[in-house]
């Protein structure tokens, strides 16, 4: 992990109001931001770790944990709740075994829930990566986390 923080931090001077940036700039090299990359982040920049867990903690787009390859993202606006995003969402929670915020075993999945993906005529609506999926119902979203998941020769299911 030093060798990839050193990487980070010779693109910037050290200085507090750099603080943002390279957290992005860590997360994006390491996945997430381990305790030991924010303690090292705090030195760098000369600011309290306390400011910088703070800082980490506040903002949705950083990550105190490992995630998983594929992020899954239901939407629970109004709009998809009220045609049934919660019995999705259990289905989702069934296929992958984890809560909400919680990374799979295996480091294949997180899920996520979400106020509003944009999409609401095609509600209810989950997102896997950069892939849109609406109109779903329990069964259709089982199959769609499935083509997901790599059997062992590397095929798709």
């Amino acid at each position: 992990m030093e060798e990839q923080l050193n990487s980070v931090f010779a693109s910037y001077k050290g200085s507090k109001n750099e603080l943002i940036p390279v957290l992005q700039d860590v997360q994006e090299e390491i996945g997430y931001l381990p305790e030991e990359a924010m303690r090292a982040v705090s030195r760098f920049v000369k600011v309290p770790e306390s400011k910088v867990f703070g800082v980490a903690t506040f903002y949705a787009r950083f990550h105190l944990k490992p995630r998983g390859e594929h992020i899954v993202r239901l939407c629970c606006g109004t709009a998809c709740h009220v045609r049934g995003a919660m019995k999705v969402a259990d289905k989702v929670k069934d296929v992958l075994k984890v809560e909400v915020g919680e990374t799979t075993e295996d480091k294949k999945f997180t899920y996520e829930e979400v106020a509003c993906i944009g999409a609401c005529g095609l509600a209810p609506v989950m997102t896997i990566d950069d892939k849109t999926f609406g109109k779903l119902d329990p069964d259709r979203t089982k199959s769609i986390i499935e083509t997901f998941v790599e059997e062992p020769e590397g095929g798709q299911v």
